[in-house]
């Protein structure tokens, strides 16, 4: 969270939420062990020696109920994982000439011993110097690997020995319930490793995009105390398993309200290794430029030309040209036929009934892959192949 200024403060609201502000808070991050960014290996079930492996301070094993057992597994697993970020930046009027430093913190985690470091794109946006503090206290400068706004993902780099370093698990943000407990670590307020428990509150949400951007999509709605310095930590299963990232909360004040949300880990690995080898993301293009969301389907508004869509032979409105005679003068009249455009109402068989859910379907597929887009075209259904470009 700046501290010079908030963040981001959003009115729209989902659903029964319209009184909240949407505000990205910024958190701390907590991974376990993985030695390669791109193949993260699955997170095991809690043994039930290490799942009562406590400090010598700490109760004995046969005084902790069995949830909290788990939850000093889950925290003994991350917490060397979660990491500090610490960023410097200048905001201010070019036309007035003046600069002020606006600093911020937030939440990472450490994803393999390379020094690759995962955190919320808003977390390090603009920033012109980035600090990591990894669990025993050693800051590191960071360089910004890479970073995609739209899915609010951004990796860094961290030049840290190897065996300093603890990984996070990927888990799966497949099979996710409503009511599942989960656990976030962070840095909310400074305090750093702050570990808060909740459940799964709400699936599938969406968030508006911040400065225009498009919407953030598939989110998971959670319980678990979130609250500024939380942003790109880590939320994580029973089994210690990132499930998603810590991105935003609905507030009033900025501060947790018992409404938070997360990115999905599946999200994450998709863009992560793009970001690592490219340093951004390569998407796939439909070259469908504009839609029309109707209670039958999407409406081709507009194809970009030489695209994907029209090689294909999708079809957008007809322009038609009349022309009238007044006299010795011609004059032409251009009216646009939008019953000649295609109504798209399925990809790969897959009912859509709206422009993010058109996107989320393209941007899962890579360059080069085929889709078949189901479309109503003079009142009959017709499947039409279309092959993906690279997104420019």
């Amino acid at each position: 969270m700046r501290r010079a200024i908030v963040l981001c403060l959003l009115s729209a609201v989902l659903g029964g939420l319209a009184a909240y502000g949407w505000q990205h808070t910024p958190l701390l991050g907590s991974p376990s062990s993985a030695e390669d960014a791109t193949t993260w290996p699955r997170p095991a079930a809690p043994q039930a020696g290490t799942a009562n492996a406590a400090p010598n301070n700490a109760p004995a094993p046969n005084l902790l109920t069995p949830d909290e057992r788990v939850n000093v597994y889950v925290y003994q697993q991350m917490n060397r994982s979660v990491v500090n970020i610490n960023t410097r930046g200048l905001s201010g009027d070019k036309f007035l000439m003046f600069e002020i430093v606006a600093e911020g913190e937030g939440s990472g985690t450490v994803i393999d011993r390379a020094g690759h470091v995962l955190t919320n794109y808003h977390v390090v946006e603009g920033a012109r110097e980035i600090r990591v503090t990894l669990y025993d206290g050693k800051a590191y400068d960071a360089r910004l690997v890479g970073g995609d706004p739209n899915t609010d993902v951004a990796v860094l780099k961290i030049d840290a020995p190897a065996e300093t370093l603890f990984p996070v698990t990927f888990g799966s943000s497949t099979d996710l319930l409503v009511g599942q407990r989960v656990f976030a670590i962070g840095n909310p307020f400074g305090l750093e490793r702050t570990l808060t428990i909740g459940i799964i509150s709400s699936l599938n949400r969406s968030l508006p995009g911040r400065h225009g951007r498009r919407s953030l999509r598939s989110i998971i709605q959670i319980d678990a105390a979130i609250n500024p310095g939380n942003s790109g930590g880590p939320l994580l299963d029973s089994r210690a398993g990132m499930i998603g990232m810590n991105t935003a909360i609905a507030s009033r004040t900025g501060e947790s309200a018992g409404v938070g949300f997360a990115i999905p880990v599946n999200t994450i690995a998709r863009v992560v290794p793009q970001l690592i080898q490219h340093g951004r993301v390569r998407r796939a293009d439909s070259g469908i430029a504009r839609v029309f969301q109707t209670d039958r389907g999407l409406l081709i508004l507009t194809l970009v030309p030489g695209g994907p869509a029209e090689r294909a032979g999708l079809h957008g409105p007809r322009i038609e040209t009349r022309q009238k005679r007044q006299g010795p003068f011609v004059t032409e009249q251009k009216t646009v036929n939008l019953a000649a455009a295609d109504m798209i109402v399925a990809v790969d068989g897959r009912p859509t009934k709206t422009a993010d859910e058109f996107l989320e379907t393209v941007e899962a597929k890579q360059p080069g892959d085929q889709i078949v887009i189901t479309v109503i075209r003079n009142g009959r259904q017709q499947q039409v192949p279309l092959r993906l470009d690279a997104a420019k």
